[in-house]
């Protein structure tokens, strides 16, 4: 009885941190990523949010909610925690009870977490571990993403991540959708600011589950660099953008070259990712 009650808690979790529980009419006004028309359109929108935000208003176009692609982690929803959808949190439910039932040492990761829905759900699995001892870990500016430094990364030339301002969520709003939901506590730690200045010297020992969801080819590799040495064996590497972003590909697959890392790659859906790490 208690098992099938965790496992009904779990899912509603799920659609409660997808929001595909009511799904939604309305959305935000994002800037647009490519064209002239576009980019005029996302640069007016951005004017008139400005102008609205003093008086407490935004602007939003009325939409019609699709539950396969929230399923699938396809759209930006307005009021849901998370953007990975069902799929990729299933498969996170999926590494962490193996992880649990294997006994396999670490904590659990996440680097990019956006409102923090993933994170939450990864801290209220923890509560299936007898032993007590695992933490989560939440790396993210809370600011939004880096500007590209094309220089350096060539492969995030053109990168136009930095300019949505959907995608930066402070550490107060992530901390306040844990305290809702219940989890916020000295089992979860947060790590702010940039990748590159955080995750060299991240005080977590060893990791049993890494979920990488930086979207650009720096932030990716800043992730595996550091912290995939610190990845148990057995553990599990996701990557969320390996299908969406073709930066973040590459550096997945650059990575593994200079590593010798030959563990076959298994597809979650049509963007996310993972491997068991072996040696």
């Amino acid at each position: 009885m208690a098992a099938d009650f965790s496992e009904r808690y779990f899912e509603l979790l799920k659609r409660c941190l997808t929001g595909s529980l009511h799904g939604e009419a309305f959305r935000s006004i994002s800037p647009a990523r490519e064209g002239w028309r576009g980019q005029l359109a996302g640069l007016a929108a951005r004017g008139m949010q400005g102008l609205l935000r003093p008086f407490g208003l935004e602007v939003v176009r009325r939409v019609a909610y699709d539950a396969q692609r929230r399923s699938e982690g396809r759209d930006w929803p307005a009021h849901a925690e998370t953007m990975i959808g069902l799929k990729r949190l299933n498969q996170l439910q999926n590494c962490i009870e193996e992880v649990i039932k294997e006994n396999i040492p670490g904590d659990l990761i996440e680097c990019g977490v956006w409102r923090g829905g993933a994170g939450i759900f990864m801290r209220a699995m923890l509560e299936l571990d007898p032993s007590r001892q695992r933490k989560v870990w939440l790396a993210d500016s809370f600011q939004g993403l880096p500007p590209p430094n094309a220089r350096q990364y060539p492969a995030d030339k053109g990168d136009v991540h930095h300019r949505y301002t959907q995608l930066a969520v402070s550490l107060d709003e992530v901390q306040a959708n844990f305290e809702r939901y219940g989890w916020l506590d000295d089992r979860v730690a947060f790590l702010p600011g940039w990748f590159r200045d955080t995750l060299p010297n991240a005080p977590m020992e060893r990791l049993a589950v890494l979920r990488a969801d930086g979207d650009m080819y720096e932030s990716t590799m800043d992730i595996l660099r550091h912290l995939y040495p610190k990845l148990s064996i057995n553990g599990f590497c996701i990557i969320d953008d390996y299908g969406a972003i073709p930066a973040c590909r590459q550096a997945t697959d650059d990575y593994r070259r200079e590593h010798g890392i030959q563990d076959p790659i298994h597809a979650i859906d049509w963007t996310g990712v993972y491997w068991r790490r072996s040696t």
